[in-house]
């Protein structure tokens, strides 16, 4: 190993623990949807959009940095962006507690802020990873999502034994918990040293132009890939819990958690073993497709919910992957590219979960649904949540049909 490997030692692991403390800002909230909904009465039209005001808060940050990253002290931004994470959790905890009539309002105050940091997280870690001296650069980038699965594992793991053992209604000081660790980030930030970033948008060759449209190709790829990870992501507590009635802690623990190993196994096999790229996130999409199919079709609970972990093994690859692709076509891309992939990511990441909250209200209080659930014993609820899901299988469904238009572009591109 090189010096310049070496010196940089410390800012590698750094980056790789803070996307591990950071995988609980997209984690956490979709634990306690079911208790937000008992304890505070909000519909699950309301609980997708606190998901979408994520993802959407996270769309703005990347942006933003897509067009201005310029601007930006990118070395400062990275070392305060965990403060803003704690900041957020703290309002997330400390607004509805104290005062519950607004509790709706201080999750989105919380969800905001917290978000703010999440995007900046997804902005700016990987092109940092990616400008730190590495013998192999894609199994940095493949290892630091990895990174975040793990950490989505730990906060279930956790969150849901804390709510086991100390009930629902101490969530706040779970929230809490968890709000401590990016401050740790920002410490360990603080004292390592920074690799010099691309902050331009990469080669400008009329070649590279005339390739911008398959870069927006790698755009809706990412946006499709995140859109099949993340609605699943966030609907796999619920749907567990009301559509296949399955205990909360064991649809937590079985579901979300083992959802989130196969994750980051899929991530962390790719960083040791991996190659070929496109046929990978080619086999990700079907099988997510195919996945989808199985949860909102299949009367078996135990079948619908093998195919829900399942899903965690084929989207693992969606995002880090189509990352990795982009990197192989452009090299060099700075950091307003990676802030337009994670624009799509996140883009994708917003429109999913709300969209299948909605798809469960609208059928779940729908004539056809309360004529058609008894004749299938089932309620209205699981016919909605049901439902949701064959409906977001349209978004793998269309990854596929990007990846294949992909390979054709990027073939064409070779020959000219």
């Amino acid at each position: 190993m090189s010096d310049t490997i070496k010196n940089f030692t410390r800012t590698k692991r750094t980056c790789f623990y803070t996307f591990l403390a950071m995988s609980s800002a997209f984690s956490l909230p979709p634990l306690l949807f079911v208790t937000f909904r008992e304890t505070y009465g909000i519909s699950y039209t309301l609980l997708g959009t606190l998901v979408l005001i994520n993802f959407c808060t996270q769309l703005i940050v990347d942006l933003i940095f897509t067009l201005f990253s310029k601007y930006f002290n990118i070395k400062l931004t990275i070392r305060i962006m965990p403060l803003l994470t704690s900041l957020g959790f703290t309002i997330y905890a400390l607004v509805p507690t104290f005062f519950p009539q607004y509790a709706y309002a201080g999750f989105v105050i919380g969800t905001i802020v917290f978000s703010i940091a999440a995007g900046l997280c997804e902005v700016l870690l990987s092109p940092l990873v990616a400008a730190i001296p590495s013998e192999n650069p894609e199994k940095d980038m493949s290892m630091l999502h990895s990174l975040y699965a793990y950490g989505v594992v730990t906060v279930v793991i956790v969150s849901t034994l804390f709510l086991k053992l100390f009930g629902t209604q101490n969530w706040m000081y779970l929230t809490l918990f968890w709000a401590v660790f990016p401050i740790i980030s920002f410490i360990l930030f603080c004292i390592s040293p920074m690799p010099e970033m691309n902050i331009s948008q990469g080669d400008s060759s009329g070649k590279k132009k005339r390739r911008l449209g398959a870069m927006w190709l790698c755009v809706f790829c990412i946006f499709f890939g995140s859109a099949a990870e993340n609605a699943m992501t966030n609907w796999i507590s619920g749907y567990m819990e009301n559509a296949l009635g399955i205990a909360k802690t064991t649809g937590d623990i079985l579901g979300m958690a083992l959802f989130a190993v196969l994750l980051g196994a899929g991530r962390t096999a790719y960083a040791k073993y991996g190659k070929n790229i496109t046929s990978v996130l080619l086999f990700g999409m079907i099988g997510s497709f195919v996945c989808y199919l199985v949860a909102g079709l299949s009367p078996n609970s135990v079948l619908a919910m093998l195919a829900c972990i399942l899903t965690g093994l084929f989207t693992s690859m969606l995002w880090p992957g189509t990352l990795i692709l982009m990197e192989e076509k452009f090299p060099a891309p700075g950091v307003a590219a990676y802030a337009l992939m994670a624009a799509g990511g996140d883009f994708g990441g917003s429109i999913a979960p709300q969209m299948l909250g909605a798809v469960v209200d609208a059928v779940s209080q729908s004539g056809w649904a309360a004529s058609l659930a008894p004749n299938l014993s089932i309620t209205t609820e699981q016919l909605g949540m049901k439902t949701g899901m064959l409906t977001a299988a349209i978004f793998p469904l269309l990854g596929i049909v990007v990846l294949a238009i992909i390979v054709k572009t990027f073939k064409k591109a070779n020959r000219t």
